[in-house]
Parts: C-alpha cells; structure tokens; sequence
C-alpha cells in the first residue's frame, strides 16, 4: 500500500499530473492543460491498471473544492473521464461495507486500523494468479499467507471491518487514515463451517 498527499489546491494538481508521462510516451505531452492515462500512471505508480488509478485520483484531489474539481476533471483525456466515471469510489462506513460494498469494486473506508492475528475470524482462502509455464491459473491461498490483515473500527458503532495489504510493505499508524482499496472476498475454510466474508484489498491511504 502507498501513502499519498493530496494536493492542496488546483495549481499543485495540474503541474503534478500533467507531466508529460514517462519518457517513452511520446503522444503525452507537459504543461499541455491536457491529462492523459500516461501521465496519471506516472504519479499512481502504475502503468495499465485503469481501476487502481481512479482509486489514486479521488484521494489525490479530495481536498479541492467541488468547482476546482470539476475543473480538473474537465482537464482528463474523453477516455480517462469515462474510466474516471467507470471506476468511482464507493465512499462507506467500515460497518457499511460487509453489506454496501460490492465485490471488485472501488471503495474508500476512514478509521483507525489495527493489525490482528485473528487467525481464528479469518482462516479463510483468497483467490491468487499463478503462472504456470505460459498460462495463468488461480489458486487459493490462506489469506494470512498473502497480507497483513487489520481491523477498522467505525467510529460511531464500533462495528469493524477488514482490511489487507500484501506483506512485506510497511505497517500501516495506528491512527485516522483515509484508506482507499477493492472489495474482494474471503472465502470459506476448507472444512466450510463459515461463510464467505469481505474484506477491502488497500491500495492507497492518506492521513486523515
């Protein structure tokens, strides 16, 4: 998961995203006042996944006002507008989104995460691709095996819900964060004695 700044006005976001791409993106061009997909994966980080992109996009202007924003958004290539539109966020309570949230969906969650072992609430399986030679296969694995795993508490029930990031990146503070991610699921134990269960896969988080 990254930790990312949102832009502190219009000025900042625009000279940030309209960058001219990386250097074999030769269409994109800087300081154009047009923002291409290039140039929007240059700073999320990533190079084709349009869904994860939106999900950098929405944290990265949340603190615009609603008339800079549409501004900016006014700036997206047709293509990246329409992906902008596809992919927006679900913006959900921690004790919403076992219910509200909706599987492969972008969602974005606020709370105080806290790392837990409970091997016993989530001794569940996730899906994961698999090369084998030149094909690729899903398999399931423990999802102990694959991420670090906290709870987020809503702050107004004291309801949680799951959260995971791939392990071996850095521990998320124990304090107010802004988390943004997909709705995925965790499946039943091999001995099918719970039911399958949502947990939020966490791309991006911001402070606050």
């Amino acid at each position: 998961m990254k930790k990312i700044e949102a832009y502190p006005n219009i000025e900042t976001a625009m000279r940030t995203l309209d960058n001219g791409g990386r250097f074999y993106n030769l269409l994109a061009k800087a300081n154009n006042k047009v923002i291409t997909q290039a140039e929007l994966g240059k700073v999320a980080g990533l190079f084709n996944d349009k869904q994860k992109m939106m999900l950098y996009l929405e944290l990265a202007i949340r603190n615009l006002s609603p008339g800079m924003k549409s501004i900016l958004l006014s700036k997206l290539t047709p293509e990246l507008l329409q992906n902008y539109e596809k992919y927006r966020p679900q913006y959900l309570l921690p004790s919403a989104a076992e219910q509200n949230g909706v599987l492969g969906n972008n969602v974005i969650l606020k709370g105080i995460p806290k790392l837990t072992d409970a091997k016993t609430e989530l001794s569940g399986f996730v899906m994961v691709p698999i090369m084998a030679g030149k094909t690729m296969t899903m398999v399931m694995i423990p999802i102990m095996d694959k991420y670090e795993v906290y709870e987020l508490r809503d702050e107004h029930n004291g309801e949680q819900f799951f959260i995971a990031h791939a392990k071996g990146e850095q521990k998320l503070p124990e304090q107010h964060l802004t988390i943004a991610g997909l709705i995925k699921e965790l499946k039943p134990n091999k001995k099918g004695d719970q039911p399958s269960k949502k947990f939020l896969e966490a791309i991006y988080y911001l402070e606050g």
